[in-house]
């Protein structure tokens, strides 16, 4: 046996050790991880890609509005004007380089029936407010959309007190709302989907969807990608789902009007998160929430979206783990947070195992060591990390599998709107993102458990019980961007950068027609 050094005998020794039962069970799970990830994105694949084979049977038999509905019968005026009423209502924070366009393609939805927006802020110094009001004067009288000033919220977050607000402000006539965030961008055809299926089945309590995400190059869109992919296969049910996103959620008005199930004051009453409290509530009456295969939506990530706002979008994700309303959503949130954090190292410990035996293979290469030494030293290591390897092969072919139906549909649900591509999407960042996201996870969910604090938007809220308890406005407490828009949160008092808003409007009016309100 040749001599061998300090550092040698130490990368041997720790290659030996990882072959060690328990070891090998680590790396046995981590592959089985890796396998189940890709199963599940190949579940979500058939689904959405499903719905392409309808929509382009239905464009052979003539039907050149698929991307609204599958039955072209549903176009007629007979049918159109039946339509129920829907409010959209919008909680907005801050302007940026996307807001323009998503918002653009939210009012000019081709939804048939009586359909109004309010865009909701939280007083007119938001630089969103004056965004807003230059859009809206473009469009004058074709929509039906107002901007509301909610003012400071006092017992639940900004966002849910502008989303009641706006319930309170919609037309007494609404049968449906749709909550929206700013940085959705909708298909023509978006809100008349959500709507048809709440016709169909009226015991669905919300209709959901989920974003697309589009990295803009940066590591720290990678990450926010890596961290939503895995969610994603929740929501390409196709029907049922326990998922809820709360960035698109269509409800019925009256379960607002007449506070059904507390939906009203369980935001109100210290609600931090408005996804997981209604998820919360609707499991504890076992109401259905559904995921439409159409609701996929294209989400843009800021270009100069930087690893420490990705951090700071990770906090406040794990953070709603600590926000519950019942002593059995705590329990769930528990388990949610248990076993997401051991998945999570689960998946990443395998890989931090398979460089140490390729490190160890790599010096007995370079150093020559002898064949007996090789073999002792190697073999079940080597092993280990090519199962790894074979099965990070599968998985991230089955997750570029996914994005690409899904870009696709979007594609096909958005005819008139610059085409996506997955050209763009860099395949080693996403593998590397995931590493990061899911060795960061865990340390972020128990940050924010010990802290029960967070500072969202330039805003602290304070929890005590699951319930918001404190929240504190400080000047020094507000950033100057969000984290995943890149939105300006500060602007001037009473002023918007002009110049940003004309470039990025003629960009939205040279890719986009305004389309005239029933123009199908």
């Amino acid at each position: 046996m040749m001599e061998v050094d300090l550092f040698d005998a130490f990368l041997f020794n720790a290659s030996r050790a990882l072959c060690s039962p328990l070891a090998v069970f680590i790396q046995i799970q981590g592959c089985i991880i890796v396998l189940i990830l890709g199963l599940g994105w190949a579940l979500a694949a058939y689904v959405r890609g499903r719905e392409i084979r309808r929509m382009k049977s239905s464009m052979k038999s003539g039907n050149n509005f698929a991307f609204l509905t599958l039955d072209i019968n549903d176009l007629e005026h007979s049918n159109q004007v039946n339509l129920p009423r829907v409010t959209v209502v919008m909680p907005l924070k801050g302007f940026g380089e996307h807001n323009l366009h998503n918002w653009r393609s939210q009012i000019t939805s081709l939804y048939g029936g009586p359909l109004e927006f309010l865009f909701v802020v939280e007083s007119t110094v938001d630089p969103a407010y004056h965004a807003v009001k230059r859009l809206l004067a473009d469009f004058k009288d074709a929509v039906d959309a107002k901007v509301v000033v909610a003012g400071l919220s006092t017992t639940c977050s900004q966002k849910i007190h502008n989303q009641l607000v706006g319930v309170k402000k919609m037309h007494k006539d609404t049968k449906y709302v749709l909550f929206l965030d700013d940085d959705v961008r909708l298909h023509p055809g978006s809100i008349g989907a959500l709507t048809t299926e709440m016709e169909k089945n009226p015991d669905i309590f919300i209709q959901t969807g989920y974003p697309l995400d589009l990295p803009s190059g940066t590591l720290g869109s990678y990450c926010i990608y890596a961290y939503h992919m895995p969610c994603s296969m929740g929501f390409a049910t196709g029907g049922q789902t326990f998922f809820l996103w709360g960035g698109c959620m269509m409800m019925h008005a009256d379960d607002f009007r007449t506070d059904r199930h507390c939906v009203v004051s369980g935001l109100r009453d210290g609600g931090y998160s408005d996804d997981m409290t209604l998820a919360a509530i609707a499991g504890a009456h076992k109401r259905l929430i559904t995921s439409p295969p159409v609701a996929v939506f294209p989400h843009p990530l800021a270009t100069d979206l930087t690893f420490p706002r990705y951090w700071n979008y990770l906090r406040k994700q794990t953070f709603v783990l600590e926000s519950y309303t019942t002593k059995v959503n705590w329990i769930m949130n528990r388990a949610l947070f248990t076993s997401h954090c051991y998945l999570s190292w689960g998946f990443v410990s395998p890989y931090i195992m398979a460089g140490i035996h390729l490190a160890a293979a790599l010096r007995c290469y370079l150093k020559e060591y002898s064949l007996e030494d090789t073999v002792m030293t190697c073999s079940g290591g080597l092993l280990l990390s090519g199962c790894l390897a074979i099965c990070t092969v599968i998985e991230l072919l089955s997750m570029w599998n996914l994005t690409r139906i899904e870009v696709h549909l979007c594609n096909m649900l958005s005819p008139e709107a610059p085409q996506l591509s997955l050209a763009s999407y860099n395949w080693c960042l996403v593998f590397i993102a995931m590493l990061v996201d899911n060795f960061l996870y865990p340390l972020s969910a128990m940050r924010s458990h010990l802290s029960q604090s967070i500072n969202w938007s330039g805003i602290r809220y304070h929890l005590k019980d699951g319930k918001i308890c404190k929240i504190d406005r400080h000047k020094h407490l507000v950033p100057k961007i969000t984290d995943l828009a890149g939105k300006d949160l500060l602007g001037k008092q009473g002023s918007i950068p002009k110049v940003a808003i004309i470039s990025s409007l003629s960009r939205t009016l040279a890719q986009w027609r305004q389309p005239k309100k029933y123009d199908v």
